[in-house]
């Protein structure tokens, strides 16, 4: 930086800085980190778009019926490819590696990691293809074994309706009886 400038009736002593100058220094280095922050962000888009395309043969082979995988670059603060929606590749630390990341449930795993386009496009398709695999199994539901039901025998309904009724009537002759014998 300079030295302060002084003013001209008493050399030697600083002149005070305006305030309205040191703002417009700090937004001039402001302006310039996001500058390099903005072109360090496009980099990692022009990067992940070179993957996008290098990834279209593969998804170009996906059955449209599959409904899986919605690729797409998001361009948030961190831009990401996403294969589907669990799955993302992220640029490294250094802005030049990939890295293909899966989220679980219990955290985030590494697929894989590199510098080449060709072994993050081998890794894509191996997941998409473990992927449809499960989506085969997941669709496919083995037969649910039936018990075989057999019917118990039939019994007859009349016999239990015979010896109800000839207890009923049994029970009231021996209440007429007991009522007989009273009233003598």
């Amino acid at each position: 930086m300079s030295e302060p400038e002084t003013s001209g009736t008493h050399p030697g002593q600083p002149r005070p800085v305006r305030l309205r100058d040191a703002l417009l220094r700090a937004r001039i280095e402001a302006a310039d980190r996001t500058g390099v922050v903005v072109d360090l962000r496009d980099a990692e888009v022009a990067r992940l778009e070179i993957l996008n395309d290098a990834l279209d043969p593969l998804f170009a082979q996906v059955p449209d019926q599959i409904d899986l995988f919605d690729r797409g670059i998001s361009q948030g603060d961190t831009p990401r490819l996403w294969i589907d929606v669990v799955a993302h590749i992220v640029m490294g630390r250094d802005k030049r590696m990939y890295r293909f990341v899966q989220d679980t449930r219990f955290g985030r795993i590494v697929l894989a990691e590199s510098h080449d386009t060709a072994v993050i496009v081998e890794a894509v398709t191996d997941y998409v293809a473990r992927r449809m695999i499960e989506r085969e199994r997941a669709m496919v539901v083995p037969p649910v074994p039936q018990p075989a039901t057999t019917e118990p025998p039939r019994r007859s309904r009349v016999w239990p309706f015979v010896f109800g009724f000839i207890l009923g009537a049994a029970a009231l002759f021996g209440v007429a009886v007991l009522a007989a014998l009273r009233s003598w």
